[in-house]
């Protein structure tokens, strides 16, 4: 899963191109999108205002899959509890690989009972991390 910014170009543009003048406004929109990784086929995706977070588009899309995740893929922009609560309450077995971003911190009790998401930000990484380029060994 993953998102890109897309520039919305409208009257504005023509404005500046015609008179020489800047828009004071530049429209952006967030294409969000998920993949099947073994046939590159979009299963979701969802178009949302520059303003909305990553985790807040992943119930939305996670509602378009028809079938089981088996594996979530993501950058560090969709890293957080929230996220991978709402995963793993719709899928069973779901393998999620978030690479969590370089301020993350660990949770409270990481030292005592780890979640999956401590031991990321503690850089003890799965050998399939280190394969997929999210993390070094």
């Amino acid at each position: 899963m993953d998102s890109t910014g897309l520039k919305v170009f409208g009257a504005g543009e023509w404005q500046e191109t015609k008179h020489g003048k800047a828009s004071r406004r530049r429209s952006w929109r967030k294409l969000h999108l998920g993949l099947d990784l073994e046939t590159g086929q979009i299963e979701c995706s969802e178009l949302t205002t520059d303003d909305i977070g990553d985790p807040s588009a992943v119930p939305g899309l996670l509602d378009q899959t028809e079938e089981p995740v088996r594996r979530f893929l993501a950058d560090g922009a969709y890293d957080g509890t929230a996220t991978r609560n709402e995963i793993t309450q719709r899928f069973a077995d779901v393998e999620i690989i978030i690479r969590p971003p370089k301020t993350a911190v660990a949770g409270p009790e990481a030292e005592i009972n780890p979640t999956a998401r401590d031991l990321d930000v503690s850089g003890a990484l799965l050998p399939g991390h280190v394969a997929m380029g999210l993390g070094s060994p």
